[in-house]
């Protein structure tokens, strides 16, 4: 959420940070709106005023001055209530608005519709040219019986998939070497509920806007299942006020993830691409409100991703991602797409992102500095590794001819020593 007082003082780069998002936003409607409930607020407090003074005289006044100012209190009371009813009106419509305002984009956001406007920044390793003719790893899974799509879809419906054997082994390295590798760098872990009330998502701008991702239990428990653990683990500080010694404050969790694909209709149905349910491992920074501090967690959180891919020995891209293609919540994204042979080209697989207070503000997420002055924090979060995704690097990026997987040295630890998996295929 953006600070009212901004939207009241800068209204034109608000419409022009929606106009650049690509999200609309009634800015005149929010301006005007707050205008009248500013113009109620001193007649109420001036009646209230009143009120409490007449209070004080009565039981002291005569009666003639006590019948005058019992009419007066009674007069008071009628105006107040009338006042109050238009000053909750207004809130009630104000409120909702101010949650459709996204976070103003960074200077160095380019501009842009989509996806294809995106700007690549750098990229690391090359591509590999294959001396036989390469299989996708849905061929390559279900030739070696480690992938059934078809089983998980009569259990569960389109879009799931079960792994199995060694797949299933390296998908836990995968994801072991992530957990590892972040505590290594000082997150700490945390285990974290999947199934969250509304306010997780509120707070972290899932809402308004990205419902129709999410699943949703029935009315009796209003629950929703999580496609991130950034919400759960950004809302563990929610409505505290931290102390500024204790900041940064820097997570890591691992979690089963839910996205229900809306929209997406005929697009990568095939394989692990675009799936339901998956493992993430997700990191989650909080710090003090201060652009050259968020700058370089928004960096470091970059660089954790791009350390797991180099390690795994998968090309990749980083992009900066486009007004049109970045989200409501964010200042700035930057997606890293990993090189997938079946695409013939490059997959997200990461999106770090930085938030400024938009986050916090929702969540009542502060902290109090030296001085004893109260701030909103700064958040961020970035992937470690999706699990499905990450596959389908591994697997197409690393295949031999003869149907093998060949393990990068980082995961062999984590895989009982194996340089390869899997059996020569016909």
């Amino acid at each position: 959420m953006i600070d009212l007082k901004r939207i009241r003082a800068e209204p034109d780069l608000v419409k022009a940070g929606c106009a650049k998002k690509r999200i609309e936003c009634d800015v005149d409607r929010i301006l005007e709106l707050d205008e009248g409930f500013r113009g109620l607020a001193p007649k109420i407090d001036e009646l209230r005023s009143r009120q409490k003074q007449a209070g004080k005289e009565i039981p002291k006044a005569s009666d003639e001055r006590r019948a005058e100012l019992l009419g007066e209190q009674k007069h008071i009371k009628t105006e107040l209530k009338s006042l109050e009813a238009e000053m909750a009106s207004i809130q009630e419509e104000l409120q909702p608005l101010l949650l459709t305002v996204p976070n103003l984009p960074a200077a160095e956001v380019p501009d842009g519709a989509d996806d294809n406007d995106n700007v690549e920044l750098k990229t690391w390793g090359t591509p590999r040219v294959f001396g036989f003719t390469p299989r996708d790893h849905v061929d390559l899974g279900e030739a070696q019986g480690w992938l059934d799509v078809e089983t998980a879809a009569r259990i569960a419906g389109s879009r799931n998939y079960i792994t199995m054997g060694e797949l299933a082994r390296l998908e836990h390295a995968v994801l072991r070497f992530a957990l590892d590798m972040m505590i290594e760098r000082d997150f700490s872990p945390a285990i974290v509920p999947v199934l969250v009330r509304p306010e997780p998502l509120w707070g972290t701008g899932y809402f308004p806007g990205g419902g129709d991702q999410i699943y949703q239990t029935d009315d009796r428990d209003d629950l929703y299942l999580v496609g991130t653990a950034e919400v759960p683990l950004t809302s563990i500080h929610a409505e505290k006020i931290m102390d500024v010694k204790d900041l940064p404050i820097k997570l890591v969790a691992q979690s089963t993830c839910y996205r229900r694909e809306a929209g997406t209709y005929g697009k990568d149905t095939r394989g692990l691409y675009r799936v339901h349910q998956f493992q993430k491992v997700e990191q989650v920074v909080i710090d003090v409100a201060d652009e050259a501090k968020s700058t370089k967690h928004h960096a470091a959180i970059l660089q954790n991703a791009e350390d797991l891919l180099q390690a795994f020995e998968l090309p990749y891209r980083v992009v900066n991602v486009c007004g049109g293609d970045l989200g409501a919540p964010q200042v700035q994204k930057f997606d890293v797409e990993t090189w997938m042979p079946s695409r013939e080209g490059y997959g997200e697989t990461h999106s770090a992102s930085k938030f400024h207070e938009y986050q916090a503000r929702r969540l009542k997420m502060r902290y109090r500095d030296k001085e004893g002055k109260v701030h909103f924090c700064h958040t961020l979060n970035n992937t470690v590794a999706a699990s499905s995704r990450i596959l389908i690097a591994l697997m197409e990026n690393h295949q031999l001819e003869d149907g093998r997987i060949a393990v990068p040295e980082a995961l062999r630890c984590y895989m009982g020593g194996a340089e390869t998996i899997g059996k020569v295929l016909d």
